[in-house]
Order: C-alpha cells, then structure tokens, then sequence
C-alpha cells in the first residue's frame, strides 16, 4: 500500500490490524509498552488538565517503548531518568500549552537533554494524537521517502501530510486522526517485512 492510496478499506484494515502486527514482531516487551503508551499515557496527562504535563516515570518508559520499536539507545534511557522532574513536567506543559502549534510545541520539549524531534513527536502524540503524528521510522519512509532527516522542518513537513491525509478520510468517510494513519503504515510495513521474511526462508529451504 502507498502512502497515495485513498482506497479507505486499505487503510481500516490496516488500522485494524495494529495490534496483531506487534505481536507479530515477537518482541514482549512492546506490547506491554505499547498498551502503556496508548492507553495509559494519555489518560495520566488529561487528568492533569487545565495545566496537563507528563512525569518523568512516563517520559522514561515512553522512551522505552520508542527505542523498542528501532534501535535500542541506552543512553537516551539515562538521559530521561536523570531529566530533573520540575523541568520534565515544566516543559511538556509549555509544550502541550502551545498546540496546535506544532513547531512551538516541539521546541519547548527538546529544551530536554537526549529529546530531539521525533521522541517530541511521541510525547505530542500521546496527547494530542488528532494533530501530532509520532515521526517513526516506516511513516517516514512511506510518506516522505527517507527517515535519515530527524529535524524539527522534516518533522513539520511529515505531520502536514498526515494531517492532510486524514482530513481526506474525515472528509470523505469518517474521523481519522493522524495518529490513525502512522499505525496503519506501521502495520501495513510491519506485515509486509513478515511476508518477505517468509518468502526468504523458504527459498533458502528450497535451496538446501
């Protein structure tokens, strides 16, 4: 599936199978992470309102769930375990404060020692997923053909498209969020690195 197809049942079903693909990746660990990241997160946040922030256990364990999904990166662990609490707490607040501004937003968070763009972009997501898109590695690539530029610009251009696309499904069928539409690429990548794997493996047997 490209990043250009607008055939919407592509995309539900994809969608739908998020969860299935993770397990998939036989990776324990995510799955735990992952329901923690969408599901708990954002309710911890949300009831902080009027002022919502993030703590620093959150912070850490979202990190974790992050590298879980590419390249493992101890050192971005540390540096979220010794971010002073105050700070972590202060800068999400300014950043959630200053959405829908997504350059601003992303700003105010990577003030955090080992925070660049993309973890902001988690961050963001977890609490506004109806405007930040989290910048993962296979939404890069099929939206932008790259995932090597992790900068703030790159990062503003990609949640754009995002948001474009799932406005044209808002629009035509349903609500969509771009969050909705980086799980369905993770999926749609997901699955077809596990048929291509297959395939391998088999010809490989063939081979013997």
């Amino acid at each position: 599936m490209e990043f250009s197809c607008s055939n919407l049942s592509s995309w539900k079903s994809s969608l739908a199978s998020y969860d299935s693909c993770l397990e998939s990746l036989q990776k324990p660990d995510l799955i735990s992470l992952d329901a923690f990241y969408r599901k708990e997160i954002p309710l911890l946040i949300r009831q902080r309102e009027p002022q919502p922030f993030i703590a620093r256990p959150e912070l850490h364990r979202l990190v974790r769930w992050k590298l879980s999904r590419g390249k493992w990166r101890p050192r971005l662990l540390d540096f979220a375990s010794s971010l002073p609490e105050t700070l972590v707490e202060s800068a999400s607040k300014k950043a959630f404060a200053s959405l829908p501004d997504l350059r601003k937003a992303v700003s105010e968070l990577t003030v955090l020692k080992g925070i660049g763009p993309a973890t902001a972009s988690a961050i963001l997501a977890a609490y506004a997923p109806n405007v930040a898109p989290f910048m993962s590695d296979e939404a890069m690539v099929a939206t932008l053909g790259s995932a090597k530029e992790y900068t703030l610009k790159q990062y503003l251009y990609f949640a754009e498209k995002l948001q474009e696309k799932a406005k044209s499904f808002s629009v035509r069928y349903c609500y969509a969020t771009p969050s909705d539409i980086w799980r369905a690429i993770h999926s749609f990548t997901a699955s077809s690195e596990l048929i291509l794997g297959i395939r391998r493996a088999s010809e490989v047997k063939r081979r013997k």
